[in-house]
């Protein structure tokens, strides 16, 4: 049988939640003056004091946000994710009113821990307070799913609801999946993206217990979180959610949309070497599956946001990953690491750097890496975004990686739109 047509993939919607955030654009420009999300964050029921740097959605409103009916029966990673997802339904200019069921129309969503919330308030209901059961829509509230279940019933796609948990590479895989789906004609819309709400106590009690989260205090909690610093000390948890409406470049230019950016190419694979220690060889493939896929050259990438956790082994096999694809080109590709700024979103952070390189390539400007005067002898070999963000009129195709405990690898290649 000859091959099916591959469709084209145009970026069409863009939607975040973020501390004080009601945009992408919004994010964006914070991020491009300097502006870091990460603040001292105290949990409020801690059985003693914890604190940590952490990105917390202080000022959210969950009922404003999804409406009161909706908010009863949704976990906060599910508040966060459906904010984002209709705010990028909105801002896609697509029937508030929803698709009425469409088969080609769809979702899919990432997320690494879920409805942890719903979990512990389980836990302090039966082990704190001497309860014999909890509220009957614990599970549907905790399911990994819900989230896109929910944006799925409200906005009427009927087409596939999935969710994928693939540690920190979650949405970006959500993301990769969405693509494929449009790319081969099976759907013509898909929201993707994903949310995370992990400031629950044993979710921090345990990234803590791996001696992989970054201190600080009042004060030094904004410049927590280093990427490729020599002094850098560990990842800085967030919360938050992040949507990309997907849209088949034929249907978005017949209904007069705005495309923001294209979706080109897709990578992923396994470093099959170790559950928490990065290999950049598996990285490699990755990021070379995605040029490949998309047709691009080396040299016309202009810029990649980085996985850069700030982790003693993570950030210097993701800067060697990038010096074996782009060889003696690697020092002249500009890098950054917007982590420094809105932390690490676990299962939702591929979802969020995703839409800041497609802001990049709208803007033609790229983000610094915060709080990094130089790197670290570890992570030579690329051209660091340091100081403040750089202009980039010619900027055309940003890749945006994603490496996830387990040794996923995620990486989506996007090019400018005009």
């Amino acid at each position: 049988m000859p091959e099916a047509a591959l469709h084209r993939v145009a970026v069409t919607g863009l939607g975040v939640t973020a501390p004080g955030v009601e945009s992408a654009n919004d994010l964006f420009t914070r991020l491009l003056a300097g502006e870091s999300f990460i603040r001292l964050f105290r949990h409020p029921h801690a059985a003693s004091p914890l604190e940590i740097p952490a990105v917390h959605c202080h000022d959210f409103d969950a009922l404003a946000a999804v409406g009161r009916v909706q908010a009863t029966t949704m976990d906060r990673f599910s508040h966060l994710g459906a904010t984002a997802a209709y705010r990028a339904w909105a801002d896609a200019g697509l029937n508030p009113d929803g698709m009425g069921g469409d088969e080609r129309c769809g979702i899919s969503w990432g997320t690494g821990v879920g409805g942890t919330m719903t979990f512990e308030q389980g836990y302090r209901d039966i082990m704190m307070t001497g309860r014999d059961r909890v509220p009957p829509l614990s599970v549907v509230l905790a399911m990994n799913n819900a989230c896109a279940s929910h944006v799925a019933i409200r906005l009427g796609l009927g087409s596939a609801c999935t969710t994928y948990s693939v540690a920190c590479a979650s949405s970006a895989v959500a993301v990769g999946d969405a693509f494929t789906r449009i790319r081969s004609g099976q759907d013509k819309i898909v929201i993707a993206g994903g949310s995370e709400a992990p400031l629950s106590e044993a979710v921090i009690r345990a990234w803590d217990a791996m001696r992989v989260l970054a201190p600080g205090n009042e004060e030094t909690a904004p410049m927590a979180c280093r990427p490729f610093h020599a002094r850098r000390q560990g990842l800085v948890l967030g919360e938050g959610g992040a949507a990309l409406v997907l849209e088949e470049w034929g249907h978005a230019k017949a209904r007069g949309a705005r495309i923001l950016a294209e979706l080109v190419g897709y990578g992923s694979s396994c470093d099959n070497v170790h559950l928490v220690k990065p290999d950049a060889k598996g990285q490699v493939r990755a990021i070379r599956a995605a040029l490949a896929q998309g047709g691009i050259a080396l040299q016309d990438v202009g810029y990649v946001n980085a996985h850069g956790t700030a982790t003693r082994e993570g950030d210097p096999a993701e800067i060697a990953a990038l010096r074996e694809v782009f060889a003696a080109g690697a020092e002249r590709l500009p890098v950054s690491a917007t982590k420094s700024a809105h932390g690490h979103l676990l299962g939702a952070t591929g979802a969020i750097e995703a839409l800041i390189a497609v802001q990049s390539l709208v803007h033609k400007a790229i983000p610094h890496t915060q709080h990094l005067e130089a790197p670290s002898e570890d992570c030579l070999g690329v051209d660091h975004v340091l100081g403040s963000a750089r202009q980039a009129p010619d900027l055309r195709v940003a890749l945006s990686n994603s490496f996830a405990f387990g040794g996923s690898n995620a990486v989506l290649a996007f090019c400018a739109a005009d």
